[in-house]
């Protein structure tokens, strides 16, 4: 194909979705920070699982709630669901979601549900790999000092881990987790407290991320060896769920040098849009002056005749 052609897909397609592709790395670069704070959020046996059960009963008495999270660090038990309600496990109480909590919260919501516009992610996603591939078919650029060089450079340079985001994040869209068959669903249901002291057999709470059903299963995501693990909850106990691999490697959340990566891969991302940006207005703003300075031909036909 045309490289020419090649570049001008590449320019326009970038151009066409540079603002939701903005407000996906800018999100995903934030969301690149939550595992880390997950993992700093353990604290070894400061969760107490009969308090927890206590809350739980509380403020859920009709048991409505569809799951729970825990933070360890600020001693704070979220239900998800019909209370949500978030409670200091100290006194208690309802408190408001931390800063960063909330940050977070924004975050994931506005990276997976862009301004709210159904299958906006998925098509912007689709765009980036899309970019990427043209990039590719436009061969080995020349690196120089300039704009373009070390636009041309650092997309090369960064090519396997910026193509890998975008990949990873159309699995999650389309539901391909690569993973065997997971357990089937516990015949008997279980309810949240039952869920939390089953949990507590066998793992710290502090470790303890999320409890809640999923798809009629009831699920818990623990954090082991900086690894975010899913495990199925039965009346017999835990039982370990294949890695979703997509997941673990869009989020992070395989280990703090996944989540470094993440940051690494959004900081790179967010350069080369924009400097993709800064070049395109650099030639548009150079036009111009080419323009007026082409000079004007003679008239050679009009003095000749004169």
């Amino acid at each position: 194909m045309n490289k020419q052609l090649l570049l001008k897909l590449h320019r326009w397609i970038s151009l066409t979705f540079a603002l939701p592709l903005l407000v996906i790395i800018v999100t995903g670069l934030i969301l690149s920070f939550e595992p880390m704070a997950q993992v700093a959020a353990v604290k070894s046996q400061s969760v107490d699982p009969a308090r927890v059960v206590a809350l739980i009963k509380q403020y859920d008495p009709d048991g409505k709630a569809r799951g729970l999270s825990i933070d360890a660090s600020t001693q704070h038990l979220t239900l998800q669901g019909a209370p949500g309600a978030e409670v200091d496990m100290t006194s208690g109480a309802v408190v408001e979601k931390p800063a960063m909590a909330s940050v977070f919260s924004w975050a994931r919501r506005t990276h997976e549900h862009l301004i709210g516009i159904p299958g906006l992610t998925l098509i912007s996603t689709i765009a980036m790999v899309t970019v990427m591939i043209i990039g590719i078919l436009m061969g080995l650029p020349r690196l120089r000092n300039t704009l373009s060089g070390w636009h041309k450079g650092a997309a090369w340079f960064t090519l396997p881990l910026i193509l890998l985001s975008p990949l990873t994040g159309l699995c999650l869209e389309l539901g391909l987790t690569f993973a065997g068959s997971a357990p089937p669903a516990a015949a008997k249901r279980i309810s949240l407290p039952e869920a939390v002291s089953i949990v507590a057999k066998d793992h710290d709470l502090s470790s303890v991320n999320s409890i809640g059903s999923r798809g009629g299963r009831m699920m818990a995501r623990i954090i082991e060896d900086d690894e975010l693990r899913a495990y199925a909850v039965t009346p017999d106990g835990l039982s370990a769920l294949p890695r979703n691999w997509p997941r673990l490697l869009h989020e992070g959340n395989w280990s703090l040098i996944g989540s470094a990566a993440n940051v690494l891969i959004s900081v790179a991302l967010f350069a080369l849009l924009i400097t993709g940006v800064l070049i395109w207005t650099q030639r548009r703003l150079r036009r111009p002056n080419r323009a007026r300075n082409v000079p004007a031909k003679p008239a050679v036909a009009s003095s000749m005749t004169s």
